[in-house]
């Protein structure tokens, strides 16, 4: 879903997962080197690597899952899971990052180290 919302190259972009089978699968290691992204596994053990991984699944459950289940079947859960990712995506206000959207906060980030007016946001965060 990352890839799509992007829709541009993403050359230079290290896709760091753990061991996970999902992730070390043959289809999806090809879709982000179609896209441009390099591959980069953790070492076995290697807890530190998961910190922010599981930070995100933890807000997960709590606000998604737990809030709104118990659920009908599999559709309503990956339906409200696209929904919550946009969401916290593009409207969740981070303290850390001053209480601006992570998607707001990147292109933010972006815009300064590009040339004089190339990026800019396309909507405002808050409507």
């Amino acid at each position: 879903m990352a890839i799509w919302a992007r829709r541009e190259d993403l050359g230079g972009l290290v896709h760091h997962s753990d061991r996970g089978s999902q992730y070390l699968a043959i289809r999806y290691t090809e879709r982000l080197a179609e896209a441009g992204a390099v591959t980069s596994v953790g070492s076995s053990g290697d807890s530190l690597d998961n910190a922010l991984a599981e930070t995100i699944i933890g807000l997960y459950k709590t606000e998604l899952v737990r809030r709104r289940g118990p659920w009908k079947g599999i559709d309503d859960v990956e339906y409200a899971t696209l929904e919550w990712v946009d969401w916290f995506n593009h409207r969740r206000l981070m303290e850390p990052i001053g209480n601006v959207p992570p998607s707001e906060f990147e292109e933010s980030y972006y815009r300064k180290e590009a040339p004089e007016g190339t990026v800019g946001l396309r909507e405002p965060s808050l409507r």
